[in-house]
């Protein structure tokens, strides 16, 4: 295992800039997911660390030792490609052991470290086998396990699942969590899919055009978003948002006017004395719908009956729709017109650019009157 450090790493491929300043720290034994849109740099970014990329600028320390300058091989880094990269013609003891033939190593060290990864990845049965004769999940295994056998310091993942069908990315993204837990290894993951880094990260980097918008655990990312941006990438269906005019108010947070459904004062410390524009942010399953007597409200132009729940759409009178999540079955129809609502405690607030609004101290008393635990689980 291996702590993993950068500081201040740019990237740049010629007049573009591609990966901005980026400095963290990542602690022995950490899964740490880098997550973001395509282009984003996150590949780039693993690509450094492996060094298969030079650094522009900065440091890059693996247990306090500056690796800018050091070969793949030399910074004791194991990495699993998008693509399996399995060589047909040979089995997958010969796959496995590969990487450990190339490093010269004896017969009998190449046995053991070939046999032990397999038994760890459930692969001992199939070491004879050629990759033809495995399903996808067998054969990224495979690749793991190539990358296992030379006791890297640090393992690197590079969206090992974006070639799977959705069954055997659950099954694989289990693996690889099991994986973890055996070794207690330091693991990099890069992925486009959100729903692999909430389920896999001990912590998850949010990363937008080559900067870091956002380092945390799954829940402080979802619970506590430090930007629009990253309050819109983190959940799925993404969170709503509505144009809204903020005031300040010094006793309880701020008051807000929201077009549809009046205005609400929420527990977050706004500027004392300002009023600006802003942005609401709420969740689909914090959104309260309550159909309308008087038939005025939002329309609901789809619902999806996804089982044990379902998702209304609204049309607002901008166009855009509005999200909630109901249990099934829902009482709601298309056509429909409904009132919202939602707790002040689940609302989010962005400024004019894009950051959060932090608590207000009357949310912070409110939680030491309910007690931290309960606050903690509605908010």
């Amino acid at each position: 295992m291996a702590g993993l450090t950068l500081e201040r790493v740019n990237k740049r491929f010629g007049s573009t800039q591609v990966i901005d300043d980026v400095s963290m720290q990542i602690d022995n034994g950490e899964f740490i997911v880098f997550v973001g849109p395509s282009g984003c740099g996150k590949s780039t970014l693993l690509r450094l660390i492996a060094g298969l990329e030079s650094i522009t600028h900065g440091d890059l320390m693996i247990d306090d030792q500056r690796v800018n300058n050091l070969t793949p091989p030399e910074r004791g880094i194991g990495m699993v490609f998008q693509s399996y990269a399995l060589y047909p013609h040979m089995s997958v003891y010969d796959n496995i052991a590969f990487g450990l033939k190339l490093a010269k190593q004896d017969k009998q060290t190449v046995d053991e470290r070939v046999r032990q990864t397999a038994k760890i990845l459930q692969l001992d049965g199939l070491l004879e086998r050629l990759p033809k004769a495995l399903s996808g999940g067998q054969r990224q295994r495979v690749a793991i396990g190539r990358a296992m056998a030379r006791e890297p310091k640090i393992l690197l993942f590079d969206e090992p699942l974006s070639n799977l069908d959705a069954a055997l990315r659950v099954q694989t993204r289990n693996e690889i969590a099991r994986l973890h837990e055996r070794l207690g290894s330091t693991m990099i993951y890069v992925t486009h899919d959100q729903v692999e880094a909430m389920t896999l990260a001990d912590r998850i980097v949010v990363l937008n055009a080559g900067h870091v918008e956002q380092i945390g655990t799954p829940r402080e990312l979802y619970e506590r978003p430090a930007s629009r941006f990253v309050a819109g990438f983190i959940g799925s269906p993404k969170m709503n948002f509505i144009q809204v005019t903020a005031e300040a108010d010094a006793e309880q947070g701020c008051r807000v006017e929201i077009p549809a459904v009046g205005q609400r004062t929420l527990p977050l410390a706004l500027s004392a004395g300002s009023t600006s524009e802003a942005t609401l942010g709420v969740r689909p399953e914090h959104l309260i719908p309550t159909p309308s007597e008087s038939g005025n409200g939002l329309e609901i132009v789809n619902v999806e009956y996804l089982g044990s729940e379902a998702y209304l759409y609204l049309e607002r009178d901008d166009g855009e729709l509005l999200v909630c999540r109901t249990q099934a079955p829902s009482p709601f129809r298309r056509g429909q017109r409904v009132t919202l609502d939602f707790d002040p405690l689940h609302a989010h607030l962005f400024d004019c650019d894009g950051r959060a609004v932090p608590p207000h101290a009357s949310r912070e008393a409110h939680c030491e009157q309910i007690g931290r635990a309960s606050c903690r689980e509605r908010v």
